[in-house]
């Protein structure tokens, strides 16, 4: 007998700076509609997948071969000690979300400085919120200080003292603060004195301790700003540093005969630890870019390299690392790694696993022992870069939209930023979610996916550009269905016909299954599965031509998509009401149709901040004229949180914010279909939940890690949480949270039974987590009940019988034997009926080989589970238990019902690969649930 308990886990505290706790404090609701303790015990399953995510900062430790920390943007800090064999998050607890910069004191090892935000500032990049420190490897942690920094790229610490730690802090890259620059601690953190600054629209981006003299610090500055509509690197203030008296002093460099000349911008910095003064700069300039070299400690430069591989894109890499054994050797990180041995001239290039190459750590002991951080996340090897671990063992995933289909088990559909599309089982035959439980799908990495409601094989997604693909994964077949046919890469929105933006909205109707939308700044329609394409609206942005030109300069161009505003960003129809369609810019504007696209009405919130996005759009499900709208406006400076209601068809609006912290801001929400009023709201910083349909919200964090929520999706009473560094996680069951609002909500003292969700008699095990793949759901009957302080000691007995009364299992916690018994806690608690009767006696002398003697699985049929405590019977529930499947090979083409058989088989060979790791294709009919 097998039987799988899950003990719910407290609430996670989320890792408010001092300015948060009192936002927080200031907003709080009243009195929780559900109380806390009753709440606390609904757990997020992660689902994975274990491909990793973008990675700004890693580290490795002097003289301990298999030891590394990697930093995620978004994801938190984490931790190998088998060389990247399997990776462990260390900051879940403490903090979380984006991470700059990783450092490990020399002279102890048990001393870690973490500092949040990542350098490498895509559109989709997020902030940090200070230092960290661990004086027990991480173990545990503290906040100590630089609250306002927003983007650390590098901590350095004293060789030989590890109180004494520098950060590079490039501050708010939104708008001009004061708190940019290069900080001081001689105390361990507990104290910071900023002791160079360049102006405020330029931070500190490189620093490096001269590993010769830790008097001599070398750095740069980088004047950088990104706004809703382009990225501006460089400028006034993007400058060459030193310091010769610890860091307490500085004078430029860039200033030095032979430097470059003109506008400067992102500059990369380092110093040889085998020649002393010997130092190098890769410079961002229009005219003399490239790789200059000092031997004199940056008195005089000259420049060696300006190949274009080694600085093209120059915001989102220029990072430079000297080897720490070879004077000539240096390694300069871009798309690829470059390696050079005579000192910079020339350079053979190489690829870590994923590619797009962001930080690098060398063993100072050994240079062929080293760490990559790449847009796949880090990657460790022991042979000079000739072999390199996996990425595949990283759950750190950076996701943007979510989506599932109706097949059994359903699907998962997200686009992994720096990476492909991706369908995910919800839950697998086997013991965990492996990479034989996804494979890619449609579109690119930046994609919104929208499934054939009439067939689940059938999937269309984007990418930027506006490419939109159709992938058939039975036939094995791709066919393009672009808008309009043209490939925008290098050009402004200007340029464009139709702007479609990096993460274009693709759906389908809600009333028509034939019908297609996308949206650029117009509404797109189809019913031929995008053979053509109908214009349903006019121009549904503010087209302001100001914000409509080519982004980046004053040095590079660079435009793929995301730049791209003026565009409609999220869009939905009513699911109540066929051609009411709510649209929603990035710009800051909403439109309603409820006519199909013949008429428009703006229906704009006069309270929005004018050049708002609007990142989702949620008619409600129980009233046409209820719609919510989650806003952002953080690429502006504003990290307040955005989210209206309507119920008049948006002819007025109601802020609904109350309860969350300023900083939290509101990517997403969504309804619960079920419960009128239940909402869900995904932010900046973790998951909101509210009861009273907005009027107040309340911390729903759980064991979630804190971290982007990036969108939701509620699918068979569970809700699918996409984020941005942590890849999927969901809550299997929100039929606990609809029981509790439909019960008592604050009483804490009763032992509770909650209704199980029906269970499926299929294959698979789960709810054990694992290093290397995503958590399975259990399979069986799934039962959550509650008990009070101190009950969990009286004696408490599960009982599952059919319909005919029979008692099928007994579990307990008194029970002698470790099949039957139950461990319990106080709270919520979870146990896992494997729906197994009792088994065959096992005789004295019996040899079984390949065999056991456990009871069958219960049929399909109607079941009933009781819980008593002491010689109370607290409830008994209902519940059925159906077969795996019933499938059809379209929905529409059959009526009555349908037994269970299966179409398709497994085939491997027909469709080739995209991506060198990616899974088995699998052949799986369109599948639907079925009671019997």
């Amino acid at each position: 007998m097998k039987n799988y308990f899950l003990l719910g886990l407290g609430l996670l505290a989320l890792a408010f700076s001092p300015q948060e706790s009192q936002a927080q404090r200031r907003k709080k609701a009243t009195t929780p509609a559900i109380a806390p303790e009753l709440v606390k015990g609904i757990e997020y399953r992660e689902l994975g997948p274990f491909r990793g995510g973008r990675s700004a900062a890693v580290t490795g430790v002097p003289g301990q071969p298999n030891l590394f920390y990697m930093g995620a943007t978004g994801g938190g800090v984490w931790k190998t000690d088998n060389a990247g064999t399997t990776w462990k998050n260390i900051s879940d607890g403490f903090f979380g979300g984006s991470i700059g910069a990783v450092a490990v004191a020399p002279s102890d090892p048990n001393v870690i400085y973490v500092g949040g935000g990542e350098v490498t500032l895509r559109g989709n990049v997020s902030s940090g919120s200070g230092m960290y420190k661990s004086i027990d490897a991480g173990k545990t942690w503290d906040f100590i200080g630089l609250p306002e920094s927003r983007h650390i790229p590098r901590v350095r610490i004293h060789p030989t003292n590890p109180d004494i730690v520098y950060a590079a802090v490039l501050g708010n890259i939104y708008k001009p603060t004061q708190e940019r620059g290069v900080y001081k601690s001689t105390d361990g953190g507990k104290s910071w004195r900023r002791t160079l600054f360049a102006n405020a629209n330029a931070g500190a981006v490189d620093l490096v301790i001269d590993p010769n003299n830790a008097r001599v610090l070398y750095a740069t500055t980088w004047r950088v700003n990104r706004t809703p509509y382009s990225l501006n690197s460089g400028g006034e203030g993007s400058k060459v540093w030193k310091s010769t008296d610890a860091g307490e002093s500085w004078t430029e460099l860039s200033n030095n005969k032979g430097f470059a000349k003109g506008t400067l911008g992102i500059m990369g910095i380092a110093a040889s630890p085998v020649k002393t003064d010997r130092i190098w700069a890769m410079v961002e300039n229009k005219d003399q870019g490239g790789l200059y070299r000092s031997e004199d400690g940056g008195a005089t430069w000259s420049k060696i390299n300006d190949e274009r591989k080694l600085r093209q894109r120059a915001w989102y890499y220029t990072r430079l690392y000297a080897d720490t054994q070879d004077a000539d050797g240096l390694y300069v990180l871009n798309v690829n790694y470059h390696k050079s041995t005579d000192g910079g001239k020339s350079f053979e290039t190489a690829n870590a696993p994923h590619g797009d190459h962001h930080d690098l750590w060398i063993a100072p002991e050994d240079n062929q022992r080293m760490i990559m951080a790449d847009d796949g996340g880090a990657q460790v090897s022991l042979d000079g870069g000739a072999s390199w671990s996996t990425y595949h063992n990283q759950p750190t995933a950076q996701y943007y939209r979510v989506t599932t289909d109706n097949s059994f088990p359903y699907r998962i559909y997200v686009a992994q930023q720096d990476n492909s599309t991706q369908r995910v089982k919800h839950r697998s035959d086997g013991g965990s979610i492996s990479e034989s439980d996804w494979e890619e799908t449609a579109g690119g990495e930046s994609a919104h996916i929208a499934v054939d409601p009439k067939n689940n094989d059938i999937v269309y997604g984007g990418s930027y550009g506006g490419f939109l693909t159709r992938v058939n994964h039975k036939t094995g077949t791709t066919r393009g269905i672009n808008v309009w046919p043209d490939n925008p890469m290098g050009y402004g929105a200007e340029g464009m016909k139709y702007r479609f933006q990096w993460n274009f909205p693709i759906i389908f109707s809600k009333h028509n299954p034939d019908k297609l939308y996308t949206f650029s700044q117009h509404v797109h329609a189809t019913t031929n599965e995008g053979q053509s394409w109908e214009i349903l609206s006019p121009d549904l942005t503010r087209n302001d031509p100001t914000k409509l030109v080519s982004s980046g300069g004053p040095i590079t161009q660079d435009n793929t998509g995301v730049e791209y505003y003026a565009t409609i960003f999220a869009a939905a129809e009513s699911p109540l009401k066929e051609g009411e369609l709510w649209v929603g810019s990035d710009d800051g504007l909403v439109h309603l149709t409820q006519d199909g696209g013949a008429t428009w009405t703006n229906i704009t919130p006069k309270q929005m901040p004018t050049w708002a996005m609007v990142n989702s759009v949620e008619p409600s499900a129980f009233d046409p004229a209820v719609c919510y709208i989650a806003a952002t406006s953080y690429k502006s400076g504003d990290f307040m949180p955005y989210l209206y209601k309507t119920a008049d068809y948006g002819k007025t609006w109601t802020t609904i914010t109350s309860g969350i912290p300023n900083e939290h801001f509101t990517r997403v929400l969504r309804e619960d279909p079920a419960v009128k009023g239940l909402l869900y709201a995904g932010t900046e910083n973790g998951m909101y939940v509210s009861y009273n349909d907005g009027a107040s919200w309340e911390a729903f964090q759980n064991n979630l890690p804190i971290v982007p929520i990036t969108d939701l999706a509620v699918k068979d009473n569970s809700l699918i949480v996409a984020t941005q560094g942590r890849s999927l996680w969901m809550v299997d069951d929100l039929t606990v949270l609809h029981q509790l609002l439909a019960g008592e909500k604050s009483n804490t003292k009763t032992a509770r039974l909650f209704d199980p969700k029906d269970a499926y008699r299929t294959k698979g095990r789960g709810g054990r987590a694992s290093l290397t793949a995503g958590t399975n759901l259990p399979n069986g009957v799934i039962t959550h009940f509650y008990l009070p302080e101190g009950m969990e000691k009286d004696s408490v007995v599960l009982n599952y019988h059919n319909a005919a009364g029979d008692l099928l299992a007994s579990y307990s916690n008194k029970a002698k034997e470790r099949s039957k018994k139950l461990t319990l806690g106080a709270g919520n608690n979870t146990f896992v009926w494997d729906t197994r009767g009792t088994g065959a006696e096992r005789l004295e002398g019996m040899i079984l080989w390949w065999a056991n003697l456990d009871g069958p699985k219960a049929v399909p049929g109607a079941y009933k589970v009781s819980m008593s405590v002491g010689d109370q019977t607290i409830a008994t529930h209902d519940f059925s238990i159906l077969a795996r499947s019933a499938c059809r090979s379209q929905r529409s083409r059959h009526a009555g019902p349908i037994r269970l058989y299966y179409q398709g088989k497994h085939d491997h060979k027909r469709r080739p690969r995209r991506h060198k790791k990616h899974p088995r294709r699998e052949r799986q009919a369109n599948c639907l649930h079925e009671k019997i």
